[in-house]
């Protein structure tokens, strides 16, 4: 298993405690009262006595009743172990009943004895009233064999729930010790609903995943079907033993999830030399040999049978947070053997090798690291940076498919340049929260425009789309506000390629988690009623904000979190003028964005004041995870014409290249 479990110390292995039988009962003398009564633990009683803690039946409501049945929680292997129980009540269920933990929301992750044991305990807290009517809209069998349509709208229903109890639980006050874990509320809450798909474990290939698909929560994994265990690094199915007509089952891998902690990949990207599950050590330093049992016989009989495993590398991304994980296909298991750890005791290796004719993932991967630090160079690079120092993080020009050496010229800017007509009539007023916008906070001037709720995650990920987000503005009193992302500039290393058949695009070297901000759509805004149609038919990098696009839903679905669906908020944009931004004179990195009929960016008004000025940009957001070297396009839309119909299909000005499964054949 990944990660190290502490253990609890059981007090009564400790002490030396006798029995309760072994004790001499001391009965009163004849002259004494009241009489000795001897009577069962549960009754019946004669009349004016009653039972006792822990016997007593009938508690009160909020008294907290200990758990006389341990045994059945105990492992398997110590209860056949274990001679019949005695009716005796161990000392330890006198103790005085816990206090009740305070009510998060959560549960509490109780370490058992052992280090592959783990139990949950609820904490005590007021249900929630669950919708009885919510349908996950997967069939039985969609839910048992899905596809690549299916497989992505979990992953961004799963997400979208998780931003939003991430956003909830940001706008609590912190208490000190609590581990915020919004994954895991929407993982299990996706599980109980339904709302999952290829639960039919299976070897080999798993129908709607993708090799190099990336994933940022384990849970995501589960959901999908491709890796079921929640923290243990191997999984397995049982199937019947092979050979003639024996029946005896036996475990084979399925898949397995690469920590780097202990796995050596030889310098080799499709060779992984991976180390079994067990033998942990405990907090007192007490490792043990690793047993041939579960996950490590399921690898040992995969090995035998010669069976595909699916293996899921986990990787430390520099510019995340937290570690990714990347699905590098299927693997063969190819030897197997012991060998000391450095804690002096047995580990199981396990060496498995890459099957080939396969995309690359993991070994792309590392290709993109060893560009980072120049050893060697970018194939085909013509500039390291073609934003010549103005943007952050810099920009490559990349062509490896002709002789062209760029696009034409143009002056980089990360601005917008606004004309007359967006001039405000009436002074704008900041915040005035400090140091930084706190969520939750409906003192705050920005928070209560976006009806109270914070729009960014702490880490800077959009929580939902709406009309309008607004943003801090320079005259806020709040310098290191996170309520600023669109202003704060690309944070990603991205990477201006030349495609095959659609001119230059645009791509990047890192993952990208769903709901991260990209780019804001930088040139020059007009108010299109002002524009010439002539002038925009002649110019390939306009930006119009009054193209129809193909809605999708990406937002949190209430009845999945259990909130009232009749204050749902609008996904459609709003702005205050039919806004049209020119980038072929000057412009920034969103000009080399292409269309696509399955986009994997949208687009989202932001707006802040400042000098009674409107600031109004065109910001891109991830629509789900992109992995690296993964072209980003968002909808161009198509322009309504003066007869169409609200709801009829409109064809757009020029030919759409995109290739996609959904493409509607045009756009513009």
């Amino acid at each position: 298993m990944e990660g190290t479990f502490g253990t609890y110390t059981d007090k009564t292995r400790v002490l030396d405690i006798k029995p309760l039988r072994t004790l001499k009962p001391v009965f009163p003398s004849g002259n004494q009262a009241p009489p000795f009564v001897c009577a069962p633990p549960f009754g019946p009683f004669p009349p004016g006595f009653s039972s006792f803690y822990p016997f007593s039946s009938s508690q009160s409501a909020n008294q907290h009743t200990p758990d006389l049945n341990q045994a059945q929680h105990q492992p398997r292997q110590a209860q056949n172990n274990r001679a019949e129980p005695s009716l005796v009540t161990p000392l330890r269920t006198f103790r005085s009943p816990p206090p009740e933990p305070a009510s998060n929301g959560g549960d509490v992750v109780v370490e058992a004895e052992g280090v592959t044991v783990k139990r949950k305990i609820p904490r005590k807290r007021t249900p929630i009233a669950q919708n009885p009517n919510f349908q996950s809209g997967i069939s039985v069998s969609e839910k048992e064999n899905g596809d690549r349509k299916l497989v992505m709208s979990v992953l961004m229903r799963f997400d979208a729930l998780r931003r939003r109890f991430s956003q909830l639980e940001d706008a609590k006050e912190n208490v000190t010790g609590i581990i915020k874990r919004p994954d895991l509320k929407a993982g299990s809450t996706c599980m109980s609903r339904g709302v999952r798909t290829n639960t039919k474990k299976r070897t080999g290939v798993v129908t709607g995943l993708e090799i190099g698909d990336v994933f940022f929560f384990r849970f995501e994994m589960c959901l999908v079907g491709l890796h079921s265990p929640s923290m243990a690094g191997i999984d397995y199915l049982v199937v019947k033993g092979g050979g003639g007509e024996a029946t005896e089952e036996e475990p084979i891998a399925t898949s397995i999830v690469s920590s780097g902690y202990y796995d050596n990949e030889e310098g080799d990207p499709d060779v992984l030399v991976y180390t079994g599950q067990g033998g942990n050590a405990d907090k007192d330093k007490q490792s043990s040999d690793q047993k041939l049992e579960r996950g490590n016989l399921a690898l040992e009989k995969s090995l035998v049978r010669n069976s595909p495993v699916r293996v899921i590398r986990g990787l430390k991304e520099a510019s995340q947070s937290a570690k990714i994980y990347i699905y590098d296909g299927l693997y063969e298991v190819k030897e197997s053997w012991v060998e000391k750890g450095k804690s002096g005791h047995n580990t199981f290796k396990y060496k498995l090798v890459r099957a080939p004719g396969q995309a690359p993932a993991f070994a792309s991967w590392i290709e993109i690291q060893k560009w980072k630090k120049g050893l060697p160079s970018r194939g085909g690079l013509i500039l390291t940076d073609l934003t010549s120092g103005v943007e952050s993080v810099g920009v490559s020009l990349v062509n490896e498919v002709d002789a062209e050496n760029g696009p034409a010229y143009f002056t980089y800017s990360t601005m917008v340049n606004y004309s007359d007509s967006f001039k405000l009539t009436q002074p704008t007023y900041g915040c005035e929260c400090g140091s930084s916008c706190k969520p939750g906070n409906l003192n705050c001037h920005c928070i209560r425009k976006n009806g109270g709720d914070f729009p960014y995650s702490g880490n800077g990920v959009l929580v939902s789309r709406r009309p309008v987000v607004y943003e801090c503005s320079p005259s806020c009193l709040c310098p290191g506000c996170k309520n600023k992302v669109s202003q704060m500039g690309v944070k990603v290393k991205l990477e201006v390629f030349k495609t095959v058949n659609r001119g230059w695009g645009l791509r990047s070297w890192d993952p990208i988690r769903a709901g991260s901000f990209i780019c804001i759509y930088a040139g020059e805004a007009r108010d299109k009623s002002k524009v010439q149609q002539q002038t925009m038919a002649n110019d390939d990098y306009t930006f119009d904000t009054t193209r129809v696009c193909t809605p999708f839903r990406w937002n949190y679905e209430p009845a999945l979190a259990d909130e009232d669906g009749s204050e749902e908020m609008s996904e459609e944009p709003e702005l205050p003028l039919p806004l049209v931004i020119s980038a072929k004179n000057v412009g920034n990195v969103a000009r080399f964005m292409n269309h696509s009929c399955s986009p994997n960016v949208f687009w989202q008004p932001v707006s802040y004041e400042h000098n009674g000025q409107l600031f109004l940009h065109v910001a891109f957001f991830a629509i789900s995870h992109i992995p690296p070297m993964t072209e980003l396009t968002y909808d161009y839309g198509v322009t309504r014409t003066s007869g169409s119909q609200v709801g009829s299909s409109l064809c757009g000005k020029k030919k759409c290249f995109c290739g996609s499964e959904f493409c509607r054949g045009s756009f513009g």
